[in-house]
Parts: C-alpha cells; structure tokens; sequence
C-alpha cells in the first residue's frame, strides 16, 4: 500500500482545513508547510502545540515538514544562523510530530562566481546535514531553486548521512526538463516524492492532465522499489513562489487526489 499524503496548506490556510481535506481523501498522512500564512518554525508555541494536536487527533502521520531553508525566497549570501534557528525549531517539532524528513532545497546565487557558489552552498548543507543528523533528522533535497535544483550530479554530491533526496514530479515543467529524465539518474536515492503536474508556462493542472508525465514517474518509482509517500502539491490556487496571497482551495485539492489515485490503479501491476 503506498502511503498518500497532502501538502496541507495547498487546501486551506488553517489546520483545521488542511486535515479536512486530507481525511476527506480518506488518506492517512499530511505535509506541513504553513498554517494560516505562518510557517511551521514561525509558529508559537501554543499554535504549533493545538496543530500538533489536531492532526494527532485525526490519528494523521506527518510525512515530511517544508522549512524555507535554502529555497526561492532565500539567497546564498543571506545571513545562514536564520538556516540554523529554524533548523534547531524545527528539530523540536518534528520529534513531537513524529516525522524525521525536513525538506531543503540548495539556496539561489546572489551574483558569486560559480565556484564560490558551489563552495558555500556545499559548506552550508553539509552543516546542516550534520546537525540534522544529530537530531534523527533527515534533509531532503527538492529539485527546485538553487545550485543543486536541475542537475542530477551536482544533486547526487549532496547525498550522504543526513541529507537525501526529495523529487517533484512537476518541477521540469517550470524550469524546462525533463522530470521522468531526470528521476532515472536519482530514483536510487529519493526518499520522498511531491505530486503536481502543469504544461510550459508553468500553468498547474490535474495530475495526469499535464505534460510532466506524472504516470511515467509513478510507473519508475514503482520499478525501482520506492516505499515512500507520494504528497500531493497541486499549485491549483496556492502558489507560494509568486507571493500573490492566494489561499490553497480544498475542491481544488480533492480534485488533484482523485487524479493521483486514478493514476496509481491504472499503473502496470507491480508498478
């Protein structure tokens, strides 16, 4: 049985919305990323105590947590003790959420020559990695903004104690590769797996309706053993890279879950 999961603010800003909409799949588990416009190492203490609670009481697993840690909001010449504090927040909650898988991605240049970039780059993840690491945690590369964001070798450098790699089915579409190309060179290391599909523009889509080729995806995780959760992101209103304010729309998200699971009983037997 694979396990289904949602990135939960791509259905509703509050936690309660979140959880409806992943139990009205009648799925299992959730990512947390935000909680009414506040990430999860933002939150006080008592709001991260009532949603811990609240998906604890919906007997919900937390698959992954999404931290901003080297994202596209973020630079590689930015100040790294921020990385630092919202790791160390974040080690402390995920213990409570009984999660391990922290995604990261791989920080943006902010005009250094290449080698530089690599060198801090390099520096700051196997930093955090070790941290990670002492913590029962698990860095999860996504193939999204920065150095390492498109490029299978510079990705595959990364891996080691404390940091894997997460893959998004719908990534190629907005930086112009191939996705099921590029799952073929990592799929040995993936640990975690994002769910979204969309056409050049990027315009978002049902999974299945776009040109990611998301059953191809699904069909080599499946051949290669993956064991993991497939979380679904569709980005059919809540796009957090444009910053437009837009809120994640639960009839939206429960349409993308219908797809994903139509996808998976229509996948090859064993796949």
């Amino acid at each position: 049985m694979r396990t289904l999961a949602g990135i939960g603010d791509e259905a509703g800003p509050s936690a309660a919305e979140q959880i409806a909409a992943v139990t009205g799949l009648g799925w299992t588990a959730i990512e947390l990323r935000t909680v009414d416009g506040t990430a999860l190492a933002d939150l006080d203490d008592a709001a991260f105590d009532a949603v811990a609670a609240a998906v604890a009481g919906h007997g919900l697993d937390v698959v992954c947590v999404d931290s901003r840690i080297g994202d596209w909001s973020s630079e590689i010449t930015d100040d790294f003790s921020r990385d630092l504090d919202e790791l160390r927040v974040l080690a402390r909650r995920c213990a409570l959420l009984g999660t391990r898988y922290v995604r990261v991605m791989s920080y943006p240049n902010a005009g250094l020559p290449p080698a530089e970039w690599e060198r801090r780059v390099r520096r700051r993840l196997r930093e955090l990695a070790d941290r990670a690491g002492q913590a029962d945690l698990v860095l999860l590369h996504e193939n999204c903004a920065g150095w390492a964001g498109a490029d299978t070798e510079r990705m595959l450098t990364l891996v080691g104690d404390g940091l894997g790699l997460l893959f998004d089915t719908g990534n190629g579409v907005a930086y112009g590769y191939s996705g099921v190309d590029l799952l073929a060179e990592i799929v040995a290391h993936v640990r975690h797996v994002h769910v979204k599909d969309g056409v050049p523009g990027p315009v978002w889509t049902l999974p299945g309706d776009g040109a990611a080729d998301v059953a191809g995806a699904l069909a080599l995780l499946a051949a290669h053993g993956y064991t993991g959760a497939l979380s679904l992101e569709p980005h059919l209103s809540l796009r957090p890279h444009e910053r437009d304010g837009v809120p994640g729309d639960a009839s939206g998200f429960h349409a993308a879950g219908i797809a994903l699971e139509a996808l998976l009983a229509a996948c090859p037997a064993g796949a």
